[in-house]
């Protein structure tokens, strides 16, 4: 009886052992992690800085949400879920900065959360340099403190396929279901269509496999997400055909268009390449793109070699999927567009380099990890003064949005107040005014409703200098402002 007694108090004290020790490895895992999370928010804060005011497109998200600005029109292919995203600071605070710091933080949390979903799949130094190669992009540093829904899609992807194959591996894993689930409605919550795209090659291989409940989880993870967009459809759009169409149409028409060149020309920090001309940036700046397949597909090899070739071919298969709208089948570019592709390609890359410096027995080969670390630090070089440049352009245009907003002011133009014409949406909203398009892609108003509207506030129309003004607004007095031309309508005679 003692002897059974024993045993059994050996036995549960090697299994709290085993436990004991299963916990130290994870926390010892984690922290590289956690490191790579905060500097990747430093940096955001240390090379973007706080003090960008919004762009455009931040504009149309946060102005549904603050109480400070009116609501700038919100066209089809757009999605609720940024605006859900900015809400607790945006809600209450007219502080740029408050939510540039905001974003930053959720961002390198979000980071930190999405790796973590691999543990396991991967070494833990893999993971820490696939995070790495992403974090480091221009694209990542500069997207990852603004209110825009490409990084957020790529959190969703990294979190959504890490889970999916946690899941496949360990069917019994609740927690690796509910990743998926989250993962997925992430990305829908941020746009829809792009879930799709992502999702593709895990919904046919959970067909394939008859994984029902992973199945239903991936499809009600995407559901969930995607309702605001769905519910919205029909009660703005005339129903979800009609929106998709008018996305569509809104982006040139989706169809066989080759945009390779143009995601190129890309790279050298232009945010909206469309029209999509001028001259390719310096190969420098975009001999990292050519290296990502090849070291993707050298990663396969490798996976393959060492019989896990599923936790690399399907980050890639979905990588594919998710680039391939951007690539082939829209008439523009814009970096921010592919950050979904690069989170999922970099850690089979990482994978890849690692094994290029290493033995299979664990050594290191000099010769090689010189020049494995030469290129990096090249291409962090390069990043770095990509953003630099692009962080610098993008705050003199705003600073002029800024400046145009003053001189307004001076010129009666404050709110409540309409801005019509060129760049009405991102003027009107450093203004406090509300914006108007009688054509475009933000078309909202008519002539009649401007002239209705001049007749109770104040109403100016922009233009470019010297660009022809719609009749309404011809006899209206002209201003310069830059190299803007400004007519402000004539206030009301007033009664009396």
């Amino acid at each position: 009886m003692t002897d059974g007694a024993n045993a059994i108090l050996v036995r549960m004290r090697r299994r709290e052992q085993t436990g004991a020790t299963g916990t130290v490895r994870k926390r010892r895992g984690d922290r590289p992690l956690a490191v790579l999370a905060g500097v990747f928010t430093l940096a955001q804060l240390a090379l973007v800085r706080p003090v960008l005011g919004l762009g455009w497109d931040e504009i149309v998200y946060v102005s549904q949400v603050t109480s400070h600005h009116p609501a700038a029109f919100f066209s089809a292919p757009r999605s609720r879920g940024v605006s859900l995203l900015v809400a607790p600071i945006a809600s209450w605070s007219s502080s740029t900065p408050l939510l540039r710091v905001y974003l930053a933080l959720l961002s390198g949390l979000a980071l930190y959360l999405a790796l973590r979903c691999w543990r396991g799949l991967f070494p833990t130094r893999v993971l820490v340099a696939g995070g790495a190669l992403f974090a480091s992009l221009w694209v990542t540093l500069f997207y990852g403190p603004q209110a825009m829904p490409n990084y957020w899609v790529a959190i969703g992807a990294l979190i959504s396929v890490g889970c999916f194959l946690r899941a496949g591996a360990e069917r019994s894993a609740p927690a690796a279901l509910w990743g998926v689930a989250a993962g997925a409605a992430l990305m829908a919550l941020m746009r829809p269509t792009d879930a799709v795209y992502v999702t593709v090659p895990l919904l046919a291989l959970a067909l394939l496999r008859r994984h029902w409940r992973l199945l239903l989880v991936l499809g009600a993870g995407l559901a969930a997400g995607a309702v605001p967009w769905v519910i919205e459809a029909y009660l703005g759009h005339g129903g979800l055909g009609q929106r998709l169409s008018e996305a569509s149409r809104i982006q040139g028409g989706l169809g066989w268009q080759i945009a390779v060149d143009d995601q190129l020309r890309s790279l050298g920090g232009r945010a909206l390449c469309r029209p999509c001309t001028g001259p390719m940036p310096h190969p420098v700046v975009t001999v990292w793109w050519f290296f990502l397949p090849v070291l993707a597909g050298l990663g396969l090899v490798v996976a393959a070699r060492a019989r896990r070739l599923e936790r690399t071919l399907l980050p890639l298969a979905c990588a594919a999927t998710a680039a391939l709208p951007y690539l082939f089948m829209i008439g523009y570019a814009a970096p921010r567009f592919l950050q979904p592709a690069y989170a999922l390609l970099l850690i089979p890359v990482a994978d890849a380099l690692w094994h290029l410096v290493r033995t299979p027995g664990g050594k290191w080969r000099p010769v090689v990890a010189a020049l494995v670390a030469l290129g990096l630090a090249g291409h962090l070089a390069v990043q770095t003064a990509v953003l630099e440049r692009t962080v610098s352009r993008n705050t003199d245009s705003r600073r002029d949005w800024d400046r145009t907003a003053g001189e307004l002011h001076r010129l009666g133009v404050r709110p409540p107040c309409l801005l019509v014409g060129h760049e009405a949406i991102p003027i009107g909203y450093y203004t406090g005014c509300s914006s108007g398009a009688t054509a475009g892609h933000n078309e909202n108003t008519t002539p009649g409703a401007i002239l209705r509207t001049a007749e109770r506030l104040p109403v100016a129309h922009i233009a470019p200098v010297g660009g022809t003004p719609p009749r309404y607004a011809r006899s209206w007095p002209v201003h310069r402002i830059s190299d803007l031309d400004v007519r402000v309508a004539p206030p009301p005679p007033r009664a009396g």
